[in-house]
Formats: C-alpha cells, sequence, structure tokens
C-alpha cells in the first residue's frame, strides 16, 4: 500500500514551489499526495497522512512541527535553503532515498519537543509546543538582565547576561550554538541552559535532563523583554511571569536515511572538514 504524504513548504522561498513542481510527479509514483500547502495554513489535526515531505530550510520544518501540534507524523526534510540540519537531503538525494523511504526502509528517530507555558499570578496565560528552544531576550535598552532560574521548583543561579536560552538538542545546532552552547545529539533526552553573554565567566551552559521542570523569573525586564519560541516571539515578559519549560508529550519525528548519519551531517554543516595544515598545504 502506497503512504499517504503531505507537501509542505514556505511557497515564498525561493525555489519552493518550483522544486516542488518538479519532483512531484516523481512522489506520486510512489505515494499518494492527500494534501499541499506551501502557506501553513491548512489545520493537519483532521488529515490522515503517514509522511510529511517539507521544502525548503531548518525554519520550514520548524513551522511544519507547529503547525503538526500533537498530532506529529514523520518529516523527510527537502533541503532547498543554507544548512540545513533538519532539512539535510538534497533534491538529488531525495530521488535516490523517496522509494526506500515509502517501502519503509528508513529509520524514524523520535526528537524531544518542549512545552513552554506562561504563568501570571497562577494562572497559564500562554501555552505552546516548540521544537528548538525558549529564549528571554532583553531588547532596548540592551542593559543586563537579571534572570532568575529554578529546576524542579528550586532556585539554580540569577544570571547577569543578556538574554537565557533554554534549548533541546535538535535546538543546540541553532541560537543555542551561537550562544556556545554544546552540541547534543539530536535524539538526547535533555536540554541545554545557555546564558547570552553572562557578566560572570564561570556561567557556562548546563545539559540537565528533559524530566524536570525548568522556570524562569525576570524581576526586572526592561519593557520590550520577550519571551521567543523557535524564533518567534510569544509574549512581552513582565515582572509577574514565570516561564515554564519542560517536556512535551508529542516527539518530533524525523526519517533518517542510511546514507545521511549524525556525523556525517555535521561535518558538512559545520565545515569540519579535517586537518587545516593539510588543506593549507595544498
Amino acid at each position: 500500500m502506497r503512504p499517504r504524504v503531505l507537501l509542505l513548504g514556505s511557497g515564498e522561498r525561493p525555489h519552493v514551489l518550483s522544486e516542488a513542481d518538479r519532483l512531484r510527479p516523481f512522489i506520486e509514483q510512489h505515494a499518494e499526495v492527500v494534501l499541499t500547502d506551501f502557506r501553513f495554513r491548512e489545520d493537519l489535526a483532521s488529515v490522515c497522512a503517514d509522511l510529511a515531505i517539507v521544502f525548503g530550510g531548518d525554519g520550514s520544518i520548524l513551522r511544519a512541527a507547529k503547525q503538526m501540534g500533537t498530532k506529529q507524523i514523520p518529516v523527510l526534510g527537502v533541503n532547498l535553503g543554507r544548512l540545513g540540519f533538519l532539512a539535510n537531503v538534497s533534491p538529488e538525494e531525495f530521488l535516490q532515498c523517496l522509494p526506500g523511504v515509502c517501502a519503509g526502509n528508513c529509520t524514524v528517530l523520535d526528537h524531544l519537543m518542549l512545552r513552554c507555558s506562561i504563568v501570571r499570578g497562577g494562572q497559564t496565560t500562554d501555552s505552546q509546543l516548540g521544537l528548538n528552544e525558549v529564549a528571554i531576550l532583553g531588547g532596548p535598552p540592551y542593559a543586563m538582565l537579571s534572570v532568575e532560574l529554578y529546576v524542579d521548583s528550586d532556585l539554580v543561579t540569577t544570571y547577569s547576561c543578556d538574554g537565557l536560552i533554554i534549548s533541546t538538542p535538535v535546538g543546540s545546532t541553532a541560537h543555542s550554538l551561537s550562544a556556545g552552547g554544546p552540541i547534543l545529539r539530536k535524539n538526547l533526552q535533555a536540554f541545554v541552559i545557555s546564558p547570552i553573554s553572562p557578566h560572570t565567566l564561570t556561567m557556562r551552559p548546563v545539559v540537565d535532563t528533559a524530566d524536570r521542570i525548568y522556570e524562569i523569573v525576570v524581576s526586572q525586564p526592561h519593557d520590550t523583554t520577550t519571551v521567543v519560541l523557535d524564533g518567534v516571539p510569544l509574549c512581552r515578559l513582565t515582572a509577574l511571569d514565570r516561564v515554564r519549560v519542560e517536556r512535551a508529550e508529542p516527539t518530533f519525528k524525523m526519517i533518517e536515511i542510511p546514507e545521511r548519519h549524525y556525523y556525517r551531517t555535521l561535518r558538512e554543516k559545520l565545515g569540519w572538514s579535517g586537518d587545516v595544515r593539510s588543506h593549507a598545504a595544498k
């Protein structure tokens, strides 16, 4: 039986629509296309599908994961962007791997997702799923923030910093990496807490289990201090707010093909090309 597939992507991005049109006849040879959405507007909760093919970059996959909500299905990302840690299959590789994927000759890895909740006066005012990270960003006047971190209700420390990032392993190669955080294998069950430009050099990134509840309090936020979830502003932060980050019940399901192993992706995307001395000698 042929799998039912969704075709998703950011239609406003260069080459997305043209590549989707070019590849669609090939896709229909191996699968049944049940929905096409290149504006991320459709409600996917009522759509029965076995696989989502996402055209674009990692941002498109983040949007697709958000659009699927609690009903996550396996994703195969066709990279039409730049880095592509998640969308790491080129159009040429896609032509080679899709028949095997449709025949079930692939591995589906479950990746940790997070739930970010804003608690104000004891009431949850907003709660959303995320795949990459939650970031507390100071904004103007760009003065240092005092950020309290609690783990399972116990105070860990008060950071003096420009902001704080709590990242999943999938997000460890995104904003957290830019802030000096470590790279975690994508299917680890852990969070990374990375302060942004901490005033004290001993305030280093910390990795802890995903089975704990992380809470952030900023007692004196700026007028523009913002909670950002997967690169999208969630809300302005007030002194009365607690930002709660915890493991989400659904998991993000990523299709892994044999030729695209973890360290090959890191080597190619991060430029880990070997001994710089051997390259200098050429």
